[in-house]
């Protein structure tokens, strides 16, 4: 009976010991603790040395830090009819730790499923050429819309970075050739600007020139130096433009003096 007693007042010992460390809690400087008095909520507690009265009062922890969360990969169709594959990467973090504790359910899980839905509207959207090259304004429209409906929740969408974006083969090949076409274009387009701007060089060239004479014949002169410069065994000797003209305007006197049909001064 001694012992049995003894047994029985270590027992007591022990359960008084276990109910008093059940009644302190410390919390870190990142936690908070949502308390609930008989069901009810009570108030928010931490950080630091809290105490609880035991199966009257419970608590459920709440970490405030970011939380990096990666959104699977989804399977969409873009605004052209492009299939992709799209995955990101979510930070958030809560800030009313009550509503993220009464509010719903599970926030992380719900916070996940929203983001893979709401990737897949938003992107369907937009056409695959906006997927690839306005990023940041699609992780700006995507944090946008998360940070709006989770407020409810207590939760601040921090920011949304899409990181990968899977193409099918058939389609990388028809953006490279997309991609080439366009380079093929732009250089068109540029000799072409190139040409024009010569082109109205040339002209302003001519008009100094007619208005310069002189100009010709150093040009000429410039010309003999570079060539005589020219190891080549090919020269080309160019003439000046004026003896043709002197040659032109000499061809209808000489034939009017050789003509023996064409009537004579007479004096």
């Amino acid at each position: 009976m001694i012992i049995d007693f003894l047994y029985f007042q270590l027992l007591i010992v022990v359960l008084v010991v276990m109910l008093f460390a059940s009644m302190f809690r410390i919390l870190r400087e990142y936690e908070r603790g949502v308390v609930f008095l008989l069901g009810r909520f009570y108030k928010i507690k931490g950080p630091g040395f809290i105490i609880l009265i035991p199966f009257v009062q419970q608590m459920v922890r709440v970490d405030l830090r970011i939380v990096t969360m990666d959104v699977p990969s989804q399977d969409l169709i873009s605004k052209d009819n492009v299939t992709v594959r799209v995955n990101a990467v979510l930070y958030f973090r809560v800030l009313d730790p009550q509503k993220a504790i009464i509010n719903v359910e599970n926030f992380l899980e719900a916070t996940s499923q929203l983001a893979q839905t709401t990737m897949r509207s938003v992107l369907g959207q937009h056409e695959l050429d906006e997927i690839l090259s306005a990023r940041d304004t699609l992780n700006a429209d995507l944090q946008r819309i998360l940070d709006q409906s989770t407020d409810n929740w207590g939760i601040k969408v921090t920011a949304v970075e899409i990181k990968h974006v899977d193409l099918d083969e058939s389609m990388i090949r028809a953006i490279a050739r997309q991609a080439e076409a366009e380079r093929s274009r732009r250089a068109k387009v540029i000799h072409a600007t190139g040409e024009l701007e010569a082109s109205k060089q040339l002209l302003e060239a001519a008009r100094m020139l007619g208005q310069q004479p002189e100009a010709i014949q150093l040009r000429y002169l410039q010309t003999l130096t570079e060539i005589s410069n020219d190891n080549s065994k090919i020269i080309v000797f160019p003439l000046p433009m004026e003896l043709g003209r002197i040659l032109q305007e000499m061809g209808p006197y000489e034939q009017h003096a050789e003509d023996p049909q064409s009537p004579s001064e007479i004096t």
